[in-house]
């Protein structure tokens, strides 16, 4: 998916490459890249288009990335949505968990340090073992207790120890109009169940990708002018904390229906392959101390997010 737009001339012009541009995060990156007018370059490849485990279509669209930046006058940033988000199959798909999220930014970041481009790289709460009792600070100690988190956790450390023009976002419990998520799970099982059992002992904060994505821009335009939030590791998800248990009932009031049709259960009662983090609310004192735009309630965000007809 690429895109030549028409820059703002009052911003600085810039030129961005998103793999993982087809997934749920990407394409919300898309769209809210294709209406920046700062924007003059835009590429959003799928893995069909770009496969970020392979060496040598990495370092030819980082390659690319710049030459066009340099063509436009414009300043280039990748901003990395490609993941393997399939927390249960990961548990048995070890090697393409770990090739995805841990080789794959590995080598983004060193094509993104042989051109001198800023690297902006997506990561998860699952990177916590989430048995705190309060928010998680970026400085706080990781302990994955997943394939999946092991792999995401990999991936920062390449991150971070191979480009240091490169900085993390940690994300959690997103949802938005494309692929599949929670919402649109509830969703669906709103019109086929009478009663819903939801887990109500796994506290997160839900984070609509469309919201996530504007601050992902808005962060991408400090780090090509040079005003980068000197701690390479950010948190940034919509406010507040719920559980899933809660967030399904505020999609059935979203929805229009009655609430007390959910019900409360543990995650005992529904075990899984991969374990999930109990308490994985992130804290985003560091992404206001960078000067960024705090993001708005998960209750706010998850209401806009219905009256934009994203789940229509």
């Amino acid at each position: 998916m690429t895109h030549v737009l028409v820059p703002d001339r009052t911003s600085p012009a810039l030129a961005i490459l998103v793999p993982g541009g087809r997934g749920q995060l990407g394409r919300d990156l898309a769209v809210a890249a294709d209406s920046e007018p700062a924007v003059e370059f835009l590429d959003a490849p799928g893995s069909g288009e770009l496969d970020v485990t392979d060496p040598e279509a990495v370092r030819d669209s980082v390659a690319t990335l710049a030459s066009c930046a340099r063509d436009a006058r414009a300043r280039p940033v990748v901003v990395n949505a490609a993941a393997y988000t399939a927390v249960d199959a990961a548990e048995s798909d070890v090697d393409t968990a770990f090739a995805v999220n841990a080789e794959g930014p590995k080598l983004l970041a060193t094509a993104c340090a042989e051109r001198n481009v800023p690297l902006i790289h997506i990561s998860t709460d699952y990177v916590f073992a989430g048995d705190s009792d309060h928010p998680y600070e970026p400085t706080g100690p990781t302990s994955p207790v997943s394939v999946y988190g092991r792999s995401k956790l990999g991936g920062e450390r390449a991150v971070l120890g191979t480009w240091d023009r490169s900085w993390v976002v940690r994300t959690s419990w997103v949802y938005g109009r494309y692929g599949k998520n929670f919402v649109k799970t509830i969703c669906r099982l709103e019109g086929e169940r009478d009663i819903l059992s939801v887990v109500d002992d796994q506290r997160g904060s839900p984070t609509w990708t469309a919201d996530l994505a504007s601050g992902l821009l808005e962060l991408a335009r400090l780090v090509v002018t040079g005003r980068a939030p000197e701690q390479r590791v950010v948190h940034c998800t919509n406010a507040g904390e719920t559980t899933w248990f809660g967030f399904a009932r505020a999609i059935f009031q979203e929805l229009g229906k009655d609430p007390e049709r959910v019900r409360p259960c543990t995650t005992a009662d529904f075990p899984l392959p991969a374990p999930r983090p109990a308490y994985s609310v992130l804290s985003n004192a560091s992404w206001s101390a960078a000067g960024l735009t705090p993001l708005r309630s998960w209750q706010e965000a998850l209401s806009a997010a219905f009256a934009s007809g994203a789940f229509a």
